[in-house]
């Protein structure tokens, strides 16, 4: 079982420091897919003066960016860091850039062939670009802290994570989440990508993760191995149900959520095409007539 972190002390607007070179603010937009609401992040020392970056600044809310300004007042945002493009993500960092005169830096937006713009939080925000475009590997430095660009695609295809290298730390976005597991929803997610990224993280050995949306990881080794158990669990429960005659992403919901609400079945749905397709590009599985969400799958 997957160790979830589902309680933790915030209130909305209000900032906490959650380590000697993090603050917190809670954005109030929570919903299934962002539990309690963005957390945005501002990194750097607390004195007057000192230059800070902040990461994701969440959703167009008026109040949350008040409650960042007021967050950050007397010192200089050099930086605004996003991870991705979803609209719980990135729609504040352009106005709060203009208003503290920081550049907004981040992965290039998803292409038009695969842009997330269903409903919700998981779409993509409209006409979002960066200052300045990451690729992974970029430093980034200012008063005390140094943060890496990290490169983390899966959950979307332009998700970048920052390590903050004085405290060993991960601000990892929606790759990792300390509440529940990552939407991995096609076109723009990748499961594949999604796994190669996880090793990598995992591999890193970080001290503390800081999901966007919820508490912190203070013990990420055995959370993150569990949340990778958990990905080839489902994907050796995926071939099961194929191998027990389901032919349909239909026909396997019942049967592999057990007990899960039925309104987060449309994003299960799309985890689950995210598996097969993922299985149908490495061989083991066909589609007919192609992996979509329609089709009909058999084992090969």
């Amino acid at each position: 079982m997957i160790p979830f972190v589902r309680d933790f002390d915030f209130a909305y607007g209000r900032r906490d420091l959650v380590a000697p070179l993090i603050a917190r603010v809670v954005a109030e937009n929570p919903g299934p897919f962002t539990f309690t609401g963005t957390g945005t992040y501002i990194v750097g020392r607390s004195e007057r003066g000192a230059s800070l970056a902040v990461v994701d600044p969440g959703p167009l809310n008026d109040g949350h960016l008040q409650a960042l300004l007021e967050a950050v007042d007397g010192r200089t945002v050099s930086h605004v860091l996003v991870t991705h493009t979803h609209r719980d993500h990135a729609p504040l960092a352009r106005p709060f850039a203009e208003a503290t005169g920081a550049k907004v830096l981040a992965m290039r937006p998803p292409a038009v062939e695969t842009h997330a713009s269903g409903g919700g939080d998981e779409g993509d925000a409209e006409a979002f670009y960066p200052d300045e475009v990451l690729g992974g590997g970029e430093v980034i430095e200012g008063d005390g802290w140094t943060i890496e660009a990290m490169a983390t695609p899966g959950h979307a295809s332009n998700h970048m994570a920052f390590v903050l290298r004085e405290e060993n730390a991960l601000f990892c976005g929606d790759h990792v989440m300390g509440w529940a597991t990552t939407v991995v929803a096609p076109p723009d997610g990748n499961m594949a990508d999604y796994m190669q990224s996880l090793d990598a993280v995992i591999a890193r050995s970080f001290s503390t993760l800081y999901p966007t949306h919820g508490a912190p990881i203070t013990e990420p080794e055995p959370f993150l191995q569990a949340y990778r158990e958990h990905r080839v669990r489902r994907e050796s429960q995926v071939l099961k149900r194929l191998a027990a005659g389901d032919e349909t992403i239909e026909q396997m919901l019942p049967r592999l959520y057990v007990g899960v609400d039925r309104r987060l079945w449309p994003a299960a749905a799309l985890s689950v095409l995210a598996h097969l397709i993922k299985l149908c590009r490495e061989g083991r599985v066909t589609a007919d007539p192609s992996p979509v969400a329609e089709a009909r799958f058999r084992l090969t």
